[in-house]
């Protein structure tokens, strides 16, 4: 799985039109000052403006002036007063979670997912539908109609809404997987923001669903403990994102994190990409080939003895082929933490984490550090929030910072 290149004609598009927030007055949006502010009040908040001077380094002054219009475009709220210190209680702010919302998609070989996030990042309705190998029309169909009886069911305003982030796999006409149809490559010659822009008329941003996922555990997830993690998604595919120090790593061609691609060899011995081993798709395959179907992540929950045996099996055989990537994701990257997200049931995720910890103990000798391997916070809707977030991050955010809470 690939990552959009930043600099990709889609992001041209797009930046081209500028902030969009409908009903607010937005013409200090693009202050970078304001945006760190804004980005601390979300991360941080409820929070001072004090403690927001020295979180930020921007003198009291700014950050009054800052937040006052912060304040005036109902993009943040008083949140009550801190009592305590000599002198006038300080009022304390938090984001405004209703001023503005996102649209996150989600969209994969087994699946398609839909999320409405506000500002604070709660969802507020999510939509899924389990189809393999969608064609672009069943996508534009099933988001045309579900997205309005989303923001209706929400009691939402179309116009509150300030753009879309679409979560994708690159080269999804490239990664053939088990059973993929031959017409789906037809994804090659279709651009996912056209598909979709006028659909709500709101700008649309396209991302790779590993980094969205990177990006959504970032800021809702474990990133708030780490500040450098390698996210490995299991999806359908197997696909890898990278923070470093509080930033998404794109990398010089925005294709940092390519583990599905890399080669190891399977049980039997055949050397292959990784993601024809770690995937969701692989698992299906070995439990096909032992006479169980299997159609979506929900049933492996439901499974017999036998073919539990069968996905220990698997377990074991991803591990195997993980530990030389795990090895270099160490010595090369140094993380914090290995986080795996993606549809692989968390009781699985769990085995899968535990047998990786086990078997890199082994290396402990050998390596100047090893890197725990955990479940991700954001699960499977990882890659869908990750995406909902780009649309704030274009409008209001920082691109490339980011505010941590302190220990």
């Amino acid at each position: 799985m690939a990552k959009k290149n930043e600099s990709s004609e889609a992001g041209k598009i797009e930046r081209g039109r500028g902030p969009r927030l409908s009903g607010s007055n937005l013409q200090h949006a693009g202050d970078h000052n304001q945006r760190v502010t804004l980005h601390a009040i979300r991360v941080n908040g409820p929070v001072t403006r004090m403690a927001l001077a020295q979180q930020t380094g921007l003198t009291s002054a700014a950050i009054a002036n800052i937040t006052n219009r912060l304040l005036k475009d109902r993009l943040i709220l008083t949140a009550g007063r801190m009592h305590g210190a000599r002198g006038q209680p300080a009022h304390k702010l938090v984001v405004n979670p209703d001023s503005c919302f996102s649209i996150g998609l989600n969209v994969d070989r087994d699946h398609i997912t839909l999320v409405l996030l506000d500002f604070a990042g709660r969802v507020h309705a999510r939509a899924a539908r389990e189809i393999h190998f969608a064609r672009p029309a069943t996508v534009r169909i099933f988001f045309q109609r579900t997205v309005m009886q989303m923001l209706a069911r929400a009691g939402i305003a179309r116009s509150s809404v300030i753009g879309v982030g679409v979560a994708f796999p690159d080269d999804i006409a490239r990664a053939h997987l088990p059973d993929q149809p031959g017409d789906y490559a037809s994804w090659a010659d279709v651009r996912v923001d056209d598909l979709l822009r006028d659909v709500l008329g709101v700008p649309v941003f396209v991302e790779n669903d590993a980094a969205a996922a990177a990006i959504g555990e970032m800021q809702f997830g474990a990133g708030h403990r780490y500040r450098s993690f390698f996210y490995l998604l299991i999806t359908a595919a197997l696909g890898g994102g990278l923070v470093v120090d509080g930033s998404y790593f794109r990398g010089a061609q925005g294709r940092s994190g390519e583990i599905g691609w890399l080669h190891d060899r399977n049980a039997s011995g055949q050397d292959m990409q990784l993601q024809n081993i770690v995937s969701l798709s692989a698992l299906y395959s070995r439990l096909a080939d032992g006479g169980y179907r299997v159609t979506s992540p929900r049933r492996l929950a439901r499974l017999n003895r036998g073919a539990r045996v069968i996905i220990d099996r698997w377990i074991q055989e991803s591990t195997e082929a993980l530990v030389a990537s795990m090895v270099s994701i160490n010595c090369l990257i140094n993380p914090d933490a290995i986080l795996i997200g993606g549809r692989l049931p968390a009781a699985l995720v769990d085995q899968l984490a535990a047998a990786l910890n086990a078997r890199m103990r082994e290396f402990a000798a050998q390596m100047p550090a090893i890197a725990p391997v955990a479940r991700a916070i954001t699960a499977d809707d990882a890659p869908a929030v990750g995406a909902a977030i780009l649309p704030f991050t274009h409008t209001l955010l920082p691109t490339r910072f980011a505010l941590f809470k302190g220990d």
